[in-house]
Order: C-alpha cells, then structure tokens, then sequence
C-alpha cells in the first residue's frame, strides 16, 4: 500500500482559478480587492512569505501593497501604520507579518487591526465568530488544512479527527472549524498537546491526523492506525549537509514510513504550505465582496 499524495500546490492552483472569475466579478462593479502587508524586519522565512502573497495577489488580479518597516521600528509607529490600513478603502483587508520584533506586542497589534479587514483571521472578534459559527475571516492554515480535506475527496464530516497541536494560530482554530454543524465539517474533535499522556493512545483513533506540534517526526508510522489521512502542518528546518543550503525541510510526521501505511498524505514542502497563502487570498477576496454586497 502506498498512500494517496495529496498535493496543495495542486489544489491551491484550483482554489486560485476560482478566485480570479471571482475577482473580475467584482472588477465589473467597479471594485479591485485590495490587500495591504505591513513587514518588520528581514526575517529570511518572513520575506519569503510576503513575497508569495505578492505573487499570489498579482496571480489572481488583486491590488497589493508592502509597507517595509526596519528591525527598530518603534511600536508607535506600526500601530500609526494598522491605523492608515484600517481607515484606506483601497485596501479590503491586510496583516501584519509575524513574528514581529520582541519590543512590539504582537497581541496589541492584532487587536488594533479592524476585525473586517483581518486578512489573517487572528483578531479577537473574529476568533470569537469562529467559535460561535457566524461569518468572518477565517484563519489561513486551518481553513487550508479543511479545503485540503474537502477538494482531496476527504470531507472530515462523521469523522473522528485528532489534532496534535493546541497553537492560537492552528490547532485551537482548527479545532473550532472542525466541530461545526456545517457541510465540510461536522466532525468529531480530538485535540492533543505536550501534556498529552499516552498519545499514541490517541493518534491511533484517528480517521484523520493534523500534526501541528512543530518538531520534526513526531508522529511517527506506528502511532496511526492503516487508512488514516494524514495533514502534516510542520515545517522544521533540519541539517543537511548534502543540500545546498545546508539544511532541509521536514514535517512532523515521518513521511516516509507513513505513506505506507496511510491512506492519504501531505508531503512537506509542498502540502499545507501553498493553502495558506492562498486563504489570505480568498480572505481578501471575501471582504470585497461582503463589501459589495455580493456575500452576508
């Protein structure tokens, strides 16, 4: 047996074509999505990131715009930035990228941005809707990692899923997206941790496995049972002194040992990774058209 890879360069290319009818709907109105980035530094990882958000939105036919802030930035003066994204109509939603330098708060940051505009999905208000079921931006990786599922023919509804991560930015979020009575969800949930005892215990249950622990094989072949699909979130930087870079990425599953014995798998790179660029885009997309009157 060898498992099923499921791609989401592939099914990102997908969602992608979609949003590009969508954006020349919206076009024909009058109306051009707008998404704004507000980068702190140079972190390598977060320029690459930015960087594929521009190209996405050029992909797709959306405006997009990068402020660039040095290191030293004061607080004062990302929070004058969030303030003159939150009041231009130009943009329709924006973030700002994280991790951000350790003298500004990442969480008055994110409660500054104005929920509507919330391209992340990561503001207060919109956490709380997530919860509760109602309509807002969504966060990027767990929406991905639910249309990964849904587009790959792996629909989580009925389904015992186990979620190996407790994050603000993955596992809790994801977690509320799954156990909602709607079509694509409607799953039983299942959330560990490093408090876990016994995990294995756990993972062994799983119709569906989401690794988002953020080390390197930690979930390893015989911690699933046969037929499970497997959604790996991790990526983790490990030496390699044969690669050119000297390193190598990995997820948290160890890949090669499980798409034996699973039914599906994410490879890494590759696999989550495209979704969540291409959610931001889908969020930004949306908010157009709530603002057009073209979504509730």
């Amino acid at each position: 047996m060898s498992a099923k890879i499921i791609k989401g360069i592939e099914v990102a290319a997908l969602v992608r074509e979609e949003l590009k009818i969508r954006v020349q709907k919206l076009k024909e109105k009058g109306i051009t999505p707008g998404l704004g980035v507000v980068l702190v530094g140079e972190d390598p990882a977060s320029v690459s990131y930015v960087t594929a958000k521009a190209k996405g939105s050029a992909e797709i036919g959306i405006f997009e715009q990068t402020i660039n802030f040095p290191a030293d930035t004061p607080e004062e003066e990302v929070l004058k930035a969030v303030d003159r994204l939150n009041k231009d109509p130009k943009f329709n939603g924006f973030l700002v990228q994280l991790p951000l330098p350790k003298h500004i708060s990442t969480d008055k940051i994110i409660n500054f941005i104005s929920p509507e505009k919330d391209a992340d999905g990561f503001h207060p208000v919109n956490v709380g809707k997530l919860l509760r079921g109602e309509p807002c931006p969504l966060p990027c990786t767990p929406y991905g990692v639910l249309q990964l599922l849904v587009r790959s023919g792996y629909s989580p509804e009925g389904k015992h899923v186990v979620v190996c991560g407790r994050s603000n930015i993955v596992g809790k979020p994801l977690a509320a997206l799954l156990i909602q009575k709607k079509k694509g969800a409607n799953a039983t949930v299942t959330v560990c941790h490093t408090g876990t005892k016994d995990l294995p215990y756990f993972t062994k249950q799983a119709d569906i496995l989401v690794a988002a622990m953020g080390v390197p094989k930690a979930i390893t072949a015989d911690m699933i049972r046969e037929g499970c699909v497997v959604i790996d979130v991790g990526v983790n930087r490990v030496p390699d002194p044969t690669a050119t870079k000297g390193f190598r990425l990995v997820g948290d599953c160890d890949f090669e040992a499980m798409k034996e014995k699973a039914e599906a798998i994410t490879p890494v790179p590759g696999g989550v990774g495209p979704m969540t660029v291409t959610m931001l885009l889908m969020n930004t997309v949306e908010s157009a058209e709530r603002t057009a009157g073209l979504l509730k």
